[in-house]
């Protein structure tokens, strides 16, 4: 294991020291000017991480929308990561996660009936778009564009894993990150998420060091708060289980497609129910077999009682789709998460994440 893991590193060390060059060549440019950095009237907050996958950006963008969209208009802009259109579409009520992406319809689910959701690869003219639409539109969110320099931001906010951390990363191919830790210069706010729901000082001050932030960006801490299982097929079930409920007689088939589903795995195994995991790719279509699968872990289990809990993200691609097994529909629910900030002890100036948002949104300038 060793011995592959040298040959690893001794393969793909050349190849992300390339790419690194490469990323941080592209990153001058626009600090130089040569490549332009665009601005608008309305302002902007990106989310996003340094690294593929894994963080929350979805969770962490929807705390935001919900914490900001009783004072402002809000859009929210993404690329639409693996869906099956091209170039500008506004999410409405024929939209489906192939037209817009998964996790852009899961936002537009949620808040559709008060704020915009569109996809755009390039999101300048995405921006454009959106207030040509709508020029009551008076805040856009970008979901997973810190890399996406076209656009200059007036808040920006990184996340970073607790249990992988940035400065424990490598840059691709060798590790997860898209870009070096000197990329979190350019972030006005950065969050250590899925952290334990309890932190010890000395974990803070570890992390304060190794980030080695500049006085004025602010760092913060966030955890997931599970709530009840919600069913994927609403119509298909006469009362929702509760995970609390269950016991070591019940049985539950774990489906997921997210990059990183261990957190979620954890929480319903200490219920002490039996469990069985069929995981996918972060983003995957689902297909028949896929499904044949699911059904083949469902029948082998030996309960009374079984439940096939799978992700808000996955909850969406399961329910559009024509193939999933109408017998489990009664049977398959999700389990929603929500963005929670810890208070463990900070330096005295800092202000709570909400506070601090609104603040560097309102300022008359950007740092530079």
């Amino acid at each position: 294991m060793r011995h592959n893991k040298f040959i690893d590193t001794l393969i793909l060390k050349p190849m992300s020291i390339i790419y690194g060059m490469v990323v941080a060549l592209r990153n001058r440019l626009f600090d130089w000017g040569i490549l332009k950095e665009h601005t608008f009237d309305v302002p902007v907050v990106v989310i996003g991480n340094l690294a593929v996958g894994g963080t929350g950006k979805t969770p962490h963008t929807e705390y935001v929308v919900n914490s900001l969209m009783k004072d402002y208009r809000i859009a929210v802009l993404s690329r639409g990561y693996r869906r099956h259109t091209k170039g500008f579409v506004l999410a409405d009520k024929r939209s489906t996660p192939n037209d817009i992406g998964d996790e852009p319809y899961q936002i537009y689910q949620k808040f559709g009936h008060e704020i915009r959701v569109a996809v755009c690869e390039k999101r300048v003219k995405g921006i454009r778009e959106l207030l040509n639409i709508d020029p009551s539109i008076n805040l856009i969110v970008l979901d997973d564009a810190y890399q996406h320099r076209y656009v200059k931001p007036k808040a920006s906010i990184v996340l970073t894993e607790w249990n992988r951390p940035a400065y424990n990363d490598d840059i691709l191919p060798l590790g997860h990150l898209r870009e070096s830790i000197k990329g979190l210069m350019r972030a006005h706010m950065v969050i250590v998420t899925k952290c334990p729901s309890e932190i010890r000082p000395m974990d803070v001050r570890i992390i304060y060091e190794h980030l080695n932030l500049f006085p004025y960006q602010r760092l913060y801490f966030s955890h997931y708060r599970y709530g009840s299982l919600v069913s994927v097929f609403p119509d298909e079930v006469k009362y929702l289980p509760g995970l609390d409920w269950m016991t070591g007689d019940d049985s539950v088939v774990i489906v997921t497609g997210i990059a990183n589903p261990r957190p979620m795995i954890r929480y319903i195994k200490s219920k002490k129910v039996k469990t069985k995991v069929v995981r996918f790719p972060d983003h995957h279509n689902f297909t028949r077999r896929d499904f044949e699968a699911i059904r083949k872990a469902f029948k082998e289990l030996d309960s009374r009682n079984k439940y096939i809990i799978t992700t808000e993200k996955d909850a969406v691609r399961i329910a559009n789709s024509p193939y999933y097994p109408h017998e489990l529909k009664s049977h398959t629910f999700y389990l929603p998460i929500k963005v929670e900030f810890l208070t463990p002890r900070m330096p005295k100036d800092a202000l709570m994440f909400d506070e601090e948002l609104r603040k560097t949104i309102t300022r008359p300038s950007d740092i530079q």
